[in-house]
């Protein structure tokens, strides 16, 4: 495909998430940490998060010096400059782009005496670590990537730098952003930056099964306007049949965990479970009407297969692998390589849903400045000159997204209908909000959504109150 004609929409999303989600019951199992594995983010996706820390680095300043023809030469005296993740993020010099990004590093380390390290730090301790070192007032790192779910404790506290601390007006992400871009907003302000990426977060279904069943196309019914939640379920009926008459389904409609399905169909039908000014969103009529469709998926519909025998537990979504099943909604991270063909379509739009967002964006992950670094403006600008590397690919994103699908019209769907439609998913990242006890409680327990509701009210309430 890589001599294919210019795509008419390119769009650029913030990837540094990998679209993933929490494990069932509370498992604390997180996308977030997908990139460690070579993974992509956001969702968090195929925009890998190690493609992102590639090239990714500190700092300098652009100050010009009393030669008002040529800057003075800036020598930062051989300072280390420390850029913290869960993964490595050297660049490897082994692809085109990452050779590119390595040439970069070394050019940027020369031009100002600066040394740029990459630390590798665990992701079960990287949160713990990056607030102890915080309210120590000596940072773990000159520049961290941060999940924007864990970074909300961080932000109340003070510990996250805004990006007007240190950025300039002639910086790339306050103009054309052709390197590094603005993410979104969380808690009022912008804190985060990342570099341009692409991922695909959506409806992934088995292209071999469908054919083998004469199911209709996804995306045929997704252009003519009928893919929503009835359709979804009707064609999930279709693919659950029983060919050799032993009672039990040899193939079926769906897989994943009810925790993940139940925060994308809300937002395809307007709600979240924690609103974006921090307030309790499963209250909401569109998501109470969302989890009686979860629970009619999950409970009375015979329509998904479970192979760990609990439906809220994370290691669900790895269900839709075993080839005998029709749909799963999933991320690129996570379905790459598998012996069927896959195509992707956007989540079935609920019946309350404008269209706007077509999936919960749960790992979506940006890069920080702390409070307490020295010299913030000069660590972010050498991070924009590291950005400044051509690329090899014909458009965005096309490295990953050629690797993952073997049709063209799944890669048109990636770029034109699901980059960048996520709606960022906070529940996971405020403590003791109950969020995988309302899903247990409906979904294992068999009780009302709508008592279960009332029930988990006030325990939100009390959570959120700590957090702010």
């Amino acid at each position: 495909m890589k001599n294919l004609k210019a795509l008419t929409i390119l769009l650029s999303a913030t990837m540094l998430t990998l679209t993933a989600c929490g494990g069932g019951s509370g498992s604390g199992n997180s996308g977030g940490n997908q990139p460690a594995n070579g993974a992509a983010a956001d969702n968090g996706a195929a925009a890998n998060g190690n493609a992102a820390a590639n090239g990714n680095g500190a700092a300098g300043n652009n100050a010009a010096a009393g030669n008002e023809d040529e800057p003075a030469p800036i020598d930062l005296g051989g300072r280390e400059i420390h850029i913290s993740a869960w993964w490595d993020g050297m660049p490897k010099g082994d692809t085109a782009d990452s050779k590119k990004a390595l040439d970069k590093l070394h050019e940027v380390e020369k031009k100002y005496n600066v040394k740029i390290v990459y630390d590798n730090i665990p992701f079960d301790k990287y949160m713990d670590k990056f607030t102890t070192a915080a309210l120590s007032g000596t940072p773990m790192a000159d520049i961290s990537i941060l999940e924007f779910k864990r970074a909300l404790a961080p932000i109340k506290q003070g510990l996250i730098l805004p990006l007007s601390e240190y950025t300039q007006g002639t910086s790339d992400i306050n103009n054309e952003q052709e390197h590094t871009i603005k993410l979104p907003q969380l808690l009022g302000d912008e804190y985060f930056f990342g570099g341009k990426g692409v991922s695909t977060v959506g409806m992934f279904y088995n292209r071999d099964l469908f054919k083998k069943l004469g199911l209709p196309d996804p995306q045929d019914l997704y252009a003519g306007g009928q893919w929503n939640w009835d359709k979804f379920l009707e064609v999930a009926k279709q693919a659950t049949t029983d060919t050799n008459n032993d009672g039990k389904p040899d193939t079926w409609g769906f897989a994943n965990s009810a925790p993940n399905a139940a925060r994308d169909f809300g937002v395809t039908n307007g709600a979240l479970f924690v609103n974006d000014d921090l307030t309790i969103g499963f209250t909401d009529p569109k998501m109470i009407e969302t989890l009686e469709f979860i629970n009619r998926l999950y409970n009375k519909e015979n329509v998904v297969k479970l192979k760990k025998g609990d439906k809220n537990s994370w290691e669900e979504i790895n269900t839709f692998k075993d080839g005998d099943v029709a749909m799963s909604n999933n991320f690129d991270w996570n379905v790459g390589g598998l012996p069927f063909e896959i195509g992707v379509v956007p989540n079935p739009q609920g019946p309350s849903g404008d269209g706007k967002f077509t999936y919960a964006n749960t790992a979506q992950n940006g890069w920080v400045i702390p409070k307490g670094v020295k010299e913030p403006e000069m660590v972010y600008h050498i991070y924009e000159e590291l950005q400044d590397i051509p690329s090899t690919e014909e458009y965005l994103g096309q490295n990953g997204l050629e690797a993952l699908f073997k049709n063209q019209q799944d890669i048109d769907m990636t770029l034109q209908h699901i980059n960048g439609t996520g709606r960022i998913s906070l529940e996971e990242g405020i403590a003791d909000y109950p969020y995988y006890a309302v899903m247990d409680d409906i979904i294992k327990k068999n009780q009302s959504v709508t008592a279960t509701v009332k029930k988990y009210e006030a325990p939100a309430q009390a959570a959120l109150d700590k957090l702010k």
